[in-house]
């Protein structure tokens, strides 16, 4: 009967085992934070990483909400005869433990990438077959955020791969939030929720803010390509489970205002926010943008609601994302080459969200107040209409409220 017992005991852990899925309760709200491919694709090292870790609580991103630094590839060494990862000897000759310990120092959390297949997209070694053999080493390195890309997967199926990733890293014992990173291409929006804590939505973005980069075989996308492909998933978002519509360009080099309009139109889409430029060379208009703690608690919102496109009027759209405590975000994007004037004229709103059943109502009987979030300063209320002049390439966003 003992023998039993132990046999019933052990098929019920190991089906337990086989079910496990991805850590519960982290990324409940968009993350936040950096990753090195945008700017240094394969230069990164671990001097660099150190500075980019000092200048993210220097510049006040990690005040404002920023927490994971994310090495992307090319970190990979070789595997020893047992099989396990090492880094780069001559990039990292510290170790990945001594770097996270830093970062983790700082009162920042640490990221790595890998990927699928059996080499990164370049062409470093990937995870496939050495699993759970890498998420081990990811959790003896103190790792708490993996980015998961899809590279080298030939006749492999998303739906098998991530999972056995997910369950690796679950049955490593270490919280790590799970990035899927496949492009999109499964539709991951409708079955990684039990897998992961976010997946892309989208192919790779790049320093662009309207435009296509086609390489032959695959394309990079501007900004608002990315958003357009996003921007129809919002049903599969919320706490816990992210759209991911790729990292930032913001402070690469795009203008002032098409870098306010690429980061308000993430926040209102609720997406993770990565930042993907050199923080220790930031001019002080990167900074503001990066760190505006009014947009940034539109994205980080409890409710986890992602925003959606309400209108297009002139080559103006008007956007909308529901708030905590009945409060509401809206976003006028000026998507045209030169200024346009809006007029919104409060006792006419009444929109109801579809999705979510939420009623933005400013009627004559329903006085909010106005909070422009690009001033970070309350504005008056909706008794009189708003008008104002929006620049090309530019937003005006408002949080729309009422104190009881």
């Amino acid at each position: 009967m003992r023998t039993k017992l132990i046999i019933l005991s052990t098929l019920l852990v190991f089906t337990v085992y086989l079910n496990a899925q991805k850590y519960e309760n982290l990324a409940l709200t968009p993350p936040m934070g950096w990753n090195s491919w945008n700017k240094f694709a394969q230069n990164v090292d671990e001097k660099m990483i150190r500075e980019i870790a000092d200048a993210m609580v220097a510049t006040g991103m990690k005040d404002a909400g920023y927490e994971y630094i994310v090495i992307d590839d090319y970190w990979h060494g070789k595997r020893d005869s047992l099989g396990f990862i090492h880094p780069d000897k001559d990039r990292f000759p510290s170790g990945i433990k001594a770097l996270a310990d830093y970062i983790h120092s700082k009162g920042l959390k640490f990221g790595i990438y890998s990927c699928a297949g059996h080499e990164t997209c370049g062409h470093q070694p990937g995870s496939r077959g050495y699993e759970y053999q890498d998420a081990l080493m990811y959790a003896k390195w103190g790792v708490d955020y993996l980015k998961y890309d899809w590279c080298s997967t030939k006749y492999m199926n998303t739906k098998e791969a991530y999972p056995t990733m997910s369950k690796a890293l679950k049955a490593a014992g270490r919280p790590i939030v799970f990035s899927l990173c496949e492009w999109g291409s499964s539709h991951p929006w409708e079955w990684a929720g039990e897998v992961g804590h976010l997946w892309r939505t989208t192919g790779d973005i790049y320093n662009c803010f309207d435009c296509v980069d086609d390489h032959g075989n695959w394309k990079a996308y501007g900004v608002l390509q990315i958003m357009e492909m996003n921007q129809k998933l919002r049903a599969f978002a919320g706490p816990g489970k992210w759209n991911d519509p790729d990292m930032l360009e913001v402070g690469n080099g795009m203008s002032t205002n098409e870098a306010r309009a690429h980061f308000s139109l993430w926040c209102m889409m609720a997406s993770p926010l990565i930042a993907g430029n050199d923080l220790r060379a930031m001019d002080a208009e990167t900074i503001s943008i990066l760190t505006n703690k009014d947009m940034i608690a539109v994205d980080q919102d409890s409710l986890g609601i992602q925003g959606f496109r309400f209108e297009v009027k002139d080559s103006v759209e008007t956007w909308l994302k529901p708030l905590a405590k009945n409060a509401w975000a809206l976003m006028y994007f000026n998507r045209s080459f030169s200024p346009k004037s809006i007029v919104v004229d409060w006792k006419n709103v009444q929109i109801t969200d579809t999705l979510t059943g939420k009623i933005l109502n400013t009627t004559q009987k329903n006085i909010h107040l106005l909070r422009d979030l690009w001033l970070n300063k309350e504005i008056g209320n909706t008794k009189k209409p708003f008008k104002k002049t929006i620049p090309a390439r530019d937003v005006v966003c408002l949080k729309v409220y009422r104190k009881d």
